[in-house]
């Protein structure tokens, strides 16, 4: 088959690889779209893991099954979370599959979706039905963003209707927790320094929009909600984006942190005196539980989420390694799907 295998320290190429054999309780599926993800970029970045290939945001057809499977039959159209767990330790059990102690995740712990096809262990617990009304473009536009910002938002921050939500970075993850706090009822402040992404944010549903190159977004958003948002979120992942959050914020405000730090070894040195006087909460997001699925499907199914929208377009394995350059330089609007293997 074909596959984009990460080869070096941001070099991906194009190959001919063996087909992958399902184990007996695995997945075999036949890769209809990919999403283009900023977490593969990470990993584009350092070179690792080597000789793996990569690619998390994917749906297609299942192709074969193994011997245990009991789920799943070929033919059946599946979308494949990006955080695989094996049903045993204490977080599973407990309802929080995303937080495995042995978590899994395709282009990471086994080949991804950068490929024409991907073998998925443990198939039963780590694929999902795709609803008939949702299309593979779609599906793979959810990417591991949707699933992150709706836990994100949903679970873990509990936006209400009415609410002013506001998000530094409107990427992938930025526009999904746009849409997501619109359909919920929230008001929403989209802030980036791309103009092009400030006008699709509007398009995912955000009120109102800050070119931080041009203003100062913390002032804004004061300005804008007289007093500071209720949850504010870094979306991107920088120590600037993440301290704006927080000082965006009124008393009792949320902070989430759903981007992961790129800068600083990970580390963020954040006001920890001006949150504990205004008593505000810093809360992060990764992932999704697995059951959670069912609520988050048939809104997409629905038209009340549209992932779709913030589809650029759709691309060949041969572009990604560009798209990652793109990334480097902050210079791409909205996401990118993989649809054509060669």
């Amino acid at each position: 088959m074909k596959a984009l295998v990460l080869v070096d320290k941001q070099r991906c190429e194009v190959k001919n690889v063996q087909d992958p054999t399902p184990d007996k309780d695995g997945i075999l599926i036949k890769v209809m779209a990919n999403g283009v993800c900023r977490s593969d970029w990470h990993m584009w970045m350092h070179g690792q893991p080597a000789n793996r290939i990569l690619g998390h945001e994917f749906s297609g057809v299942v192709e074969e099954v193994g011997k245990d499977v009991t789920h799943f039959k070929k033919g059946d159209r599946v979308i494949v979370p990006f955080t695989g767990s094996d049903g045993t330790c204490p977080h599973c059990l407990g309802g929080k599959s995303h937080l495995c102690d042995s978590r899994t995740s395709p282009g990471s712990n086994y080949d991804g979706g950068y490929a024409e096809y991907v073998a998925v262990p443990k198939g039963d617990r780590n694929v999902i039905h795709l609803p008939e009304e949702m299309n593979f473009l779609d599906a793979s536009a959810l990417g591991c963003r949707f699933m992150t910002a709706y836990h994100g938002l949903v679970d873990r921050a509990h936006v209400l209707p009415g609410e002013w939500v506001a998000v530094y970075g409107c990427g992938g993850l930025g526009l999904s927790l746009i849409n997501i706090a619109t359909a919920m009822g929230a008001n929403v402040i989209g802030v980036d320094i791309n103009q092009a992404n400030l006008e699709l944010a509007k398009q995912m549903g955000a009120n109102y929009t800050i070119n931080s190159s041009e203003t100062n977004p913390v002032k804004a958003i004061m300005e804008i909600t007289k007093g500071g948002a209720d949850v504010s979120v870094d979306a991107l992942g920088y120590s600037e984006t993440c301290v704006n959050s927080i000082r965006s914020l009124k008393k009792d405000g949320r902070h989430l942190q759903g981007g992961i730090i790129s800068n600083e070894g990970g580390k963020v040195t954040i006001p920890v005196n001006e949150m504990l006087t205004k008593e505000i909460r810093f809360i992060s997001t990764f992932g999704m539980p697995v059951h959670r699925f069912s609520s988050l499907l048939p809104l997409v199914a629905q038209g009340k989420l549209t992932p779709g929208k913030m589809v650029n377009r759709e691309v060949s394995l041969s572009e990604v390694n560009s798209l990652f350059e793109g990334m480097s330089q902050n210079a791409l609007t909205g996401t990118f799907i993989v649809t054509k293997f060669e």
